[in-house]
């Protein structure tokens, strides 16, 4: 799990990289730091966010990898002073002084002078990190791209063989705290593909780059302290600690501060091991999304016809009401299948606007989002639990002749909007609550549906204004 490096800074970068992909898929205005999850960057953004790229070889003459890709020597993207290839190269130079520094506020957290000597001796910075933080992809998946890429056949068979081989550990502890198994398997299957896919960066090096390097140096001070009370308590061994460039690790991408909140001993052996350690991995996330909030016994959401002519401007995460007020504006479920808790409050999705299903989301889909705020993860993850489950692929058809626009068309989209006053933000070619809430506003006065969703159509429309 990650929580934010902009709210849980490690969930945005996960060894898969799907993560990215969602975290830049229909992210919302406040972006959840779990840095970027797991995902993170496979396709590059969807709809807003930093994508940054995953780890990638460098091919040799003949093709064949020789290692990770050296820093570009380039400043960032993100214009931010810090990332300055000259402030880059100043703060590198002054690394070691950076990470001997921080003894005394590790000093303070428990850790012993002898551990955070024998931790930190002959770390270096990993400056490839800084062209992964500041990465803007210019091309992107669509949701429906991204759900092909997730919820897949493979990924399900093999998810199914985990909910049996672990069925005792997560017996006990959907028993234990009321988190639906299959939640947990599907946040396991997603974020490192049942294990295979965690990344391989040392986190206490990552952290230490850029807890001393960069743009986010007060927030992943805190990752690399907490990354070393775990090592210093002994819960985890430093080269069980590899993960992404943001420093999340292990099968369900923990950043060291979300470890420390909500990883368990789950069989009582005296480590939390949420690596190599099944029982403490189930348990662990199971913990997260309790004191997340997580409803026993509930759903994540609902897959909904939206009736024509629906006035899109409701499809708002802020704008929540009863289902049985839903049903009253015309939205039924596919099949006509009755929803259990007409009371249950919801907000209406329509991830692909008009032309796309809609999903009234419940309260633990809210929790999901917690655990990585990208709306298209969360839908996600949500939806391979149910096919983990038994249930069916969604229903209704995407709008799958749509093609996504490049980051150089997203720009030019919000540069449209602010010039007809709609949007108020600095356009930088990322998708937001705000991109969004300005394109509703522009489809609205043009008389067509107010989805917000960023056509190639009404891209055109604008530029015809």
């Amino acid at each position: 799990m990650m929580q934010p490096v902009a709210g849980q800074a490690g969930r945005a970068v996960s060894a898969t990289g799907a993560m990215m992909i969602a975290a830049a898929l229909l992210l919302p205005a406040s972006a959840h730091a779990q840095a970027q999850n797991g995902l993170s960057n496979l396709f590059g953004g969807i709809f807003s966010g930093p994508n940054p790229a995953p780890s990638q070889a460098a091919p040799s003459p003949g093709g064949a990898p020789t290692g990770p890709l050296p820093w570009s020597g380039e400043d960032g993207a993100s214009g931010h002073p810090l990332m300055t290839a000259a402030a880059i190269r100043e703060a590198a130079g002054n690394f070691s002084n950076c990470v001997a520094g921080m003894w005394p506020d590790a000093a303070r957290r428990g850790i012993t002078q002898e551990n955070f000597q024998r931790f930190t001796a002959g770390l270096s910075p990993d400056l490839r990190i800084m062209d992964l933080m500041d990465s803007q992809p210019e091309f992107t998946k669509s949701i429906w791209d991204y759900l092909d890429i997730l919820v897949n056949d493979n990924r399900l068979a093999k998810g199914r063989e985990i909910l049996a081989k672990y069925k005792a550990q997560f017996d006990a502890t959907e028993k234990a705290t009321g988190v639906d198994r299959y939640i947990i398997a599907s946040i396991w299957g997603i974020e490192s593909n049942y294990s295979t896919q965690m990344g391989d960066r040392s986190v206490l090096q990552s952290t230490a780059t850029l807890a001393c390097i960069g743009r986010r140096q007060a927030y992943f001070k805190d990752e690399f302290l907490s990354a070393l009370e775990i090592v210093n308590r002994g819960d985890l061994r430093p080269e069980q600690m590899r993960g992404s460039w943001a420093g999340a690790f292990g099968p369900t991408q923990f950043m060291p501060t979300a470890f420390k909140r909500f990883a368990v001993d789950g069989d009582g052996d005296g480590r939390r091991d949420v690596v190599d350690n099944p029982t403490d991995l189930i348990a662990s996330t199971a913990n997260n999304l309790k004191k997340d909030g997580w409803q026993a016994g509930q759903t994540w959401g609902f897959e909904v016809v939206v009736p024509q002519g629906f006035n899109y401007m409701l499809a708002d995460r802020a704008k929540a009401m009863t289902i049985a007020q839903w049903e009253k504006l015309g939205l039924k479920r596919p099949a006509g299948q009755p929803f259990p808790h007409p009371a249950e409050k919801a907000y209406l999705l329509a991830p692909a606007g008009a032309q796309g299903p809609g999903f009234l989301m419940l309260q633990n889909y809210r929790v999901i989002m917690k655990y990585n705020p990208a709306e298209a993860y969360a839908l996600a993850i949500g939806h391979f639990a149910d096919r983990l489950r038994g249930g069916q692929p969604f229903v209704q058809p995407w709008p799958r002749q749509e093609r996504e626009l490049s980051r150089t068309e997203r720009l030019e989209l919000q540069q449209l909007l602010a010039q007809r006053g709609f949007y108020k933000g600095t356009p930088d070619g990322q998708f937001g609550g705000q991109t969004r809430e300005a394109l509703r506003n522009f489809q609205a006065s043009i008389g067509a549906p107010a989805d917000g969703f960023a056509s190639s159509d009404v891209l055109d429309r604008l530029r015809r204004r």
